[in-house]
């Protein structure tokens, strides 16, 4: 797929505002599977297979802002909550697992590694994120998990859609590690993603309380720090487990949980054995 010719922040956030968002291959394939599968057909499992794949997540969470119904009071952002408002079947109907990001970014080997990565990464935050809320006794700690899933949904789609530019972006900061992501963004996008973010999640009118739960200017409140501190280790633990940052996040989740950093330390200590599906181009 050819990249689109785009120029500015508001004519990215016109474009993302009306394509259809790229789902993972492996996300059908789980998704076909229990279609066929009756007996394992149910919104939660549906909502399992959803679970690791940001880019379904926010689809689904957009389609059904845009067609809320004018008695639904209450804002979603739970999936299986979604799904049961929507309905199984035209969650299936309404909103397919098509196209994939191995199609959208077919021929673009480069960039759909790096789009793995990214999602690996917010997988990762969104399961952090989701244990730390359990032991902080949050009864909704599934809002949580989905606000680090979505942490870095800009980035995401810009890897989808912008592939070239985005590899500049991520090339010169390779090559000087003292640059500042925003400053980076600006100077090859002509904006920074924050920013694009603020503005997608506005025009999409995603659930407020998503908003808020994502804005790391509220790292005061515990559960939006919570979802920050996720994603700082996910981002910093896919540098390798030596990175400079880990100590530093090791204290603040640690302060976070009320436990040493010796102890949060051995909390998230990596798993050797377990590969990551995700960082290979299915």
């Amino acid at each position: 797929m050819a990249a689109p010719d785009i120029k500015g922040l508001a004519a990215w956030v016109a474009f993302l505002s009306q394509t259809d968002i790229p789902v993972l291959r492996q996300t059908a394939r789980e998704l076909d599977a229990l279609r066929q599968d009756t007996n394992k057909l149910s919104a939660r499992n549906v909502a399992d297979a959803i679970a690791a794949d940001p880019m379904l997540t926010v689809k689904l969470l957009r389609y059904l802002q845009q067609h809320k119904r004018r008695s639904q009071t209450s804002e979603v952002i739970v999936v299986e909550q979604a799904l049961l408002m929507l309905g199984v079947e035209a969650f299936y109907d309404k909103v397919p697992a098509t196209p994939h990001v191995q199609e959208t970014l077919r021929g673009q080997t480069n960039a759909l590694v790096e789009l793995l990565r990214v999602l690996h990464r917010a997988h990762r935050a969104s399961e952090y994120a989701r244990d730390w809320a359990i032991r902080l006794n949050d009864m909704h700690y599934e809002e949580v998990r989905i606000a680090a899933l979505l942490h870095d949904l800009a980035e995401m789609l810009l890897w989808c859609y912008a592939p070239q530019d985005m590899l500049k972006v991520h090339t010169l900061q390779q090559q000087d590690k003292t640059l500042r992501s925003r400053a980076v963004q600006e100077q090859v996008l002509g904006f920074n993603l924050l920013d694009l973010q603020k503005m997608l999640v506005k025009e999409w009118g995603l659930p407020q309380l998503l908003l808020e739960l994502m804005d790391d200017g509220n790292t005061a409140r515990p559960r939006v720090r919570c979802a920050t501190l996720a994603v700082n280790l996910a981002r910093h633990s896919a540098n390798g487990w030596n990175d400079a940052a880990l100590p530093d996040d090791y204290q603040e989740i640690g302060d976070l949980l009320r436990i040493p950093a010796s102890e949060a330390m051995a909390l998230v200590a990596p798993d050797e054995g377990n590969a990551c599906d995700l960082a290979q181009p299915h």
